[in-house]
């Protein structure tokens, strides 16, 4: 026969281990949910798709490169941007300067080779321009993911 303690003394080992139970799931839940949160941060710093905009630069990022346009020019990669851990990137590209004026019919822009060097911090973007055959930068461009562009087009 049991005493009343016994019985006392039981339930609350039972209680006691519920108690950890679900101090424990409490405890795994939080973990994969800061986990999780690490995750989609880490896949959208490193996914930098979307608009971007800054002075004198509006970016279109998408998953098979990006468009640029600049006051006078624009420019496309047509690559994905890889960034490695630091959020750095360093793609080749093109370069096109645009004339100011209307476009004549049949006139035709000379492409240039460039290279977009940047970095993604969060939701900032720097970015330089570099053309391959002289070595002149444009830039650098600092800009904010889902901001409008500030451009001025050649007159």
């Amino acid at each position: 026969m049991t005493t009343a303690h016994q019985r006392v003394s039981r339930i609350q080992r039972v209680r006691s281990g519920f108690a950890r139970k679900e101090v424990k799931a409490a405890i795994l839940i939080g973990v994969v949910a800061i986990l999780t949160g690490l995750v989609l941060e880490l896949r959208a710093a490193q996914n930098p798709t979307g608009h971007w905009g800054g002075d004198r630069i509006g970016l279109e990022v998408t998953d098979k490169g990006l468009r640029a346009d600049l006051d006078c020019a624009h420019g496309a990669v047509d690559e994905p941007l890889k960034l490695d851990s630091d959020g750095r990137f360093d793609a080749k590209g093109s370069y096109i300067q645009e004339s100011p004026g209307p476009e004549r019919e049949g006139q035709l822009l000379s492409s240039k080779p460039a290279r977009y060097v940047g970095r993604v911090q969060g939701s900032t973007m720097t970015l330089t321009i570099t053309l391959t055959e002289t070595g002149q930068t444009i830039g650098p461009f600092s800009l904010t993911k889902d901001r409008a562009p500030r451009i001025v087009k050649c007159l």
